[in-house]
């Protein structure tokens, strides 16, 4: 008793020293900072709030460039997506040697899902449900970043969405907010480092959540849409991943092109200040997206100079490329804006300058020895290699036609079997798009030399040649225009090579740039000449093993009755190939599960796990019932359900096991169910913890994600996955917008996807 007692003495000492040295900190930072702000004119404050296009920089043509003037002036906080650390160094000498004040710039980039080492996409990521994988993807990406100058990430993207329309889909973790936080929560520490440690290193990046607010929901799944909802339903329902990412203490957050309430989210006072800094207690600084201010102009809310002063009042710190606030200081002598919104503009870019360490050291990121070995390293390729094999969700494997053996002939084929381009998926930035292996070198190098492989491209990606091009741009091309024979041509030679082999290996799908920004889509099908490929192979009689490529869900509502099996390898990074190779042929049993409902046509758009029940639920197991809430031409469930994925092996779970029948409000109870391998492979479960509110002030969701659990299980073996249920857990929104849980009764499910699980009932008092 007494060694514990010294035991909290001293924890409680160490708590007390921790907060004095932050206070210290913190004090010397604002000295530091009223010191240099005391010495800058309006205009170097203005200054620091511009993030302009650099352009191309040329290695030591960066004082001929047409940013080095305004650098030397004072008229730049920073620049954007510049490759190259000696590129950096430059500019950065400019600043550091050549401007009145010596202020250094922060350097940003379009790190997504990694940098030269590339992740899966977002989406794909999500599906790992590994926060301990996520994070280690983001901490890699810092690495790379930092070697080669970069200072500053515009990630982790947190929109929810229920629109797969919506090409942004890709970029972000699906559809349910509670895994959405802790996603942004694990990305945050990959990049920034946590708690006091964050930014002590010099592979440490600041992160930027984006796009607050609401980006996902646009109407109609279009990108830059309109948004329209009730706030009970933004703050239940859409805003927690925000707020996650600000609890992990994200740097920054960019503002998000659509509007929220009729104001564009860039000019809202509401969203930038009064949730974002007054009741969440974010300390950082908020960019807008590219153009974002310009952008209003044709939102209809001002000319430039109008909506520049409405986004500095509203709470927006930084303009990216707009150059809006340019008009600032002008704007201070019609005393539209006031020396106190500049200040604290300044203030806050300075700050997070202060807190990267580049006051202290401009050229923190600027060590060319860096970038010579950390990046694209092996290590880095091979941590990326094993997400990518977890990320992959198996959708349908009838008669265990998957894994493939390491022998025979096997026939890859399909319009994306051969792209090293299209392996990475969209918004890789940095990633050098000769580098990737195709899947037909990745299948051959995992099925090693007892096997043949053999490959036709098959078809095009689709008909429409026009749309094609707009489906492959940013150097992305599948190369037809140097393709000189008819799709009827190409689909002959898949199928003379696929009747002389023993398994047919289609990769089919959407190439990497249909999906993304600016990438929406009303038909969610397979495009139209790869399923015909796909239907012609399946007459050959020979096993097929659908590998899609996807950055959405799509709709595989024919595929699912007619393909044997069917493996979503979205797109997984610059090692997909090899990965791919890794699950194909069981050196890796599948693992991921989806993190957006798949939906059988587009009819069902937009369709996701936890809505709510209506005063008129169609009973279930049934498929119509006039006078009820359904369709005439299609049953209301998904083709597959949130959270659900196949393996290798089977899983059985027990009934749900509650510690209590009750819980008090400071009191908590303990759901405990048995999962047991029941086949012959070991294998990974995400075990998933889903809660009903039977009755609410406000009507609530048929269920909601709470919990999950990634464990690994040996086959014939069994493991207890315990969830601990506090009233916190039970919060909500209420119609007031407080945070409450109410009384009442809850069902507590748990199982491998949110369709199939095992119920409890408890009570909280």
């Amino acid at each position: 008793m007494k060694m514990r007692r010294l035991l909290q003495v001293f924890l409680a000492c160490m708590a007390v020293v921790g907060c004095m040295q932050a206070q210290n900190k913190d004090a010397k930072m604002d000295k530091f900072i009223d010191d240099l702000m005391g010495k800058m004119t309006l205009e170097e404050k203005i200054g620091q709030l511009n993030l302009p296009s650099s352009g191309d920089i040329t290695t030591g043509q960066a004082k001929s460039s047409n940013i080095a003037e305004k650098i030397k002036k004072g008229q730049v906080g920073g620049l954007f997506n510049i490759k190259g650390v000696e590129k950096i160094k430059d500019v950065q000498r400019i600043a550091v040697e050549e401007s009145r004040l010596k202020i250094p710039l922060i350097f940003g980039m379009d790190v997504i899902h990694g940098y030269e080492t590339a992740f899966p996409i977002p989406l794909g990521l999500a599906a790992t449900w590994n926060m301990a994988a996520i994070e280690q993807s983001a901490r890699v990406a810092a690495i790379e970043a930092s070697a080669d100058g970069i200072s500053w990430t515009f990630s982790p993207m947190v929109d929810i969405s229920r629109d797969p329309r919506w090409g942004r889909f890709s970029e972000g973790s699906g559809e349910d907010p509670y895994l959405g936080g802790q996603i942004a929560k694990a990305m945050v520490r990959g990049y920034q480092g946590e708690g006091d440690k964050a930014y002590t290193l010099n592979s440490n990046i600041m992160a930027c959540v984006k796009h607050y607010a609401l980006y996902g929901a646009g109407e109609a799944g279009r990108d830059y849409n309109t948004v329209d909802m009730s706030r009970i339903r933004m703050f239940n329902e859409y805003m927690y991943p925000y707020q996650a990412a600000v609890d992990a203490g994200v740097g920054s957050v960019m503002a998000s092109f659509n509007e929220v309430d009729g104001v564009p989210a860039t000019a809202s006072k509401w969203l930038m200040t009064d949730i974002l800094r007054d009741k969440w207690g974010f300390k950082g600084f908020v960019v807008t997206d590219y153009t974002g201010i310009l952008e209003m102009v044709d939102h209809g809310i001002g000319d430039l100079q109008t909506v520049s002063a409405r986004a500095l009042k509203a709470g927006i710190d930084m303009d990216m490329v707009s150059e809006g606030f340019a008009t600032l200081g002008k704007s201070f002598q019609e005393g539209k804006v006031n020396q106190a919104e500049i200040d604290r503009a300044c203030r806050l870019i300075l700050e997070a300058k202060y807190k990267l360490g580049l006051f202290a050291d401009p050229y923190k990121f600027c060590d060319v020895n860096r970038a010579k070995k950390d990046i694209y390293k092996p290590e880095h390729r091979a941590i990326a290699r094993k997400t990518a094999s977890e990320s992959f969700v198996l959708l349908k494997n009838a008669n265990n036609t998957l894994p493939l053996k390491k022998q025979g002939t096997i026939a890859v084929v399909g319009p994306l079997a051969n792209s090293r381009s299209n392996m990475p998926g969209t918004w890789s930035v940095a990633v050098n798009l000769d580098v990737p292996k195709t899947v037909v070198e990745g299948v051959q190098a995992v099925a090693g030399s007892n096997a043949k492989v053999v490959y036709a491209k098959g078809s095009h990606l689709i008909s429409d040649a026009a749309y094609e091009e707009r489906a492959t741009m940013f150097g992305r091309t599948l190369n037809r225009d140097k393709e000189t024979r008819s799709n009827e041509e190409m689909l002959k030679e898949a199928l003379d090579i696929s009747r002389n082999a023993d398994v047919i290996v289609a990769a089919l799908g959407e190439s990497s740039e249909m999906s993304g920004e600016s990438s929406s889509r009303t038909e969610l099908d397979i495009p139209d000449v790869q399923k015909t490929l796909l239907k012609e192979l399946l007459k050959t009689g020979k096993p097929v093993v659908l590998v899609l490529f996807t950055g959405r869900p799509v709709t595989l509502t024919w595929e699912d009755e007619n393909v044997p099996a069917i493996l979503n390898v979205w797109f997984g990074g610059t090692e997909a190939a090899e990965a791919i190779g890794d699950v194909l042929f069981g050196d890796v049993n599948p693992s991921g599960k989806l993190v957006a409902t798949f939906p059988k046509n587009v009819g069902q758009i937009p369709l996701f796990y936890n809505h709510k029940n209506t005063g008129r639920p169609l009973q279930e197991g049934k498929w119509f019932e006039k006078f009820r809430s359904n369709y005439l031409d299609v049953d209301n469930e998904p083709l597959y359900p949130f959270g659900y994925g196949l393996s290798y092996t089977t899983f059985n779970y027990s009934d749900v096991k509650l510690s209590s029948t009750s819980i008090t409000s400071n009191g908590e109870l303990t759901a405990s169910v048995m999962v047991t391998n029941t086949g012959r492979a070991d294998g990974a479960e995400v075990v998933q913890l889903y809660i009903r509110d039977i009755v609410g002030s406000v009507t609530r969701p048929v269920k909601e994600l709470k919990g999950f659990e990634k464990v690994f299980i040996k086959a014939g073996e069994s493991k207890t996955v315990s969830f601990k249920i506090t009233p916190e857990l039970l919060k909500f929104y209420n119609y007031d917008l407080d945070y409450v849980f109410e009384p009442g009764d809850f069902d507590v499910m748990i199982g491998g996807n949110s369709r199939d699980v095992k119920s409890a009932r408890f009570t909280l008092n």
